[in-house]
């Protein structure tokens, strides 16, 4: 079952990147946002109503929902979108992979939990292996002020995320049945109604850009990208923890370079060969359970 939620998890967000690129121009950041969210959280409660799941949170957790609405569902994409108009996607991919070692760090911090060295050694691996990817990409770019902000933007967006992560993490581990169903569901509608009420209040149209490349990436970042990655992403969060689960976020780059290949023309370099052998191996060391990876090591 992890290895069902990791694999939903990279492929999804993996292809998110583009999708987000198609949403930039008529319609303001914060509205599509909003918009995405909007859908998604009516998505959620309409499967929450046919399931006859529990739809309503207990009074103990609106403090973490708040928290996580506007942590994971409002600040952390307002900051990758406004970073994307002066940074490549690849740069931001570079910056977001770190998502692990926050995640290690700020539990340690927030939550008391050991930082699991193979959970670290395997994150830096893989970071390493992102730099060799997009090392052209990086190439000539860090004395520019624009592209500074950028940096700066997606790492306070990368740290959003972590926190929306160790939000997640704790309210699964309360016992009072806060499942990623109804959290995600809460969080977005929060997370979105924040930023529509922003966007209202500094005037912001609320435009709707009808064309097919919009629409269609409105609709699949709001159910794939958002209901089903999100959710998936959450429970793994709950099943092997915040710093296991955000590894994943070092393997979008390589799926958003795959189709780059396929769609783009990228053309592979022995570097950027190199830097995909360095985040598979981290990707192994970090997730595999001790057994099975001690197993592997022994028939090398």
């Amino acid at each position: 079952m992890n290895t069902l939620l990791y694999a939903l998890t990279v492929l999804i967000w993996g292809t998110t990147w583009i999708a987000i690129s198609f949403q930039l121009g008529v319609v303001p950041a914060p509205v599509s946002i909003a918009y995405r969210f909007w859908i998604a959280a009516a998505v959620l409660m309409a499967f929450l109503f046919i399931s006859r799941k529990p739809w309503w949170p207990p009074r103990q957790a609106w403090p973490y929902l708040f928290a996580q609405g506007i942590a994971l569902f409002c600040v952390n994409f307002l900051c990758f979108y406004y970073a994307s108009q002066w940074i490549t996607s690849g740069l931001e991919a570079v910056v977001f992979s770190t998502a692990p070692l926050w995640n290690a760090i700020n539990g340690r911090i927030f939550l008391g939990k050991p930082i699991k060295p193979q959970v670290m050694v395997g994150a830096l691996l893989g970071l390493c292996g992102i730099v060799l990817l997009f090392a052209p990409q990086m190439a000539g770019h860090w004395h520019d002020s624009h592209t500074l902000w950028g940096l700066a933007l997606t790492l306070g967006g990368t740290l959003c995320f972590s926190c929306g992560n160790l939000l997640s993490s704790r309210m699964q581990s309360m016992g009072l049945g806060l499942t990623p169903w109804l959290t995600n569901t809460w969080a977005m509608l929060i997370g979105s109604t924040t930023l529509g009420l922003a966007a209202l209040a500094l005037g912001m149209p609320f435009a709707l850009d009808p064309s097919p490349r919009y629409l269609g990436a409105l609709l699949y970042l709001a159910i794939p990208g958002s209901v089903i990655g999100f959710t998936a992403y959450l429970m793994l969060v709950g099943r092997i923890g915040p710093d296991r689960a955000a590894y994943s976020t070092v393997l979008f780059p390589i799926v958003a370079l795959t189709i780059s290949t396929i769609y783009e023309g990228y053309h592979w370099t022995p570097l950027a060969l190199c830097g995909l052998a360095l985040v598979l191996a981290g990707n192994l060391l970090a997730f595999l359970p001790p057994s099975l990876r001690a197993r592997l090591m022994g028939a090398t």
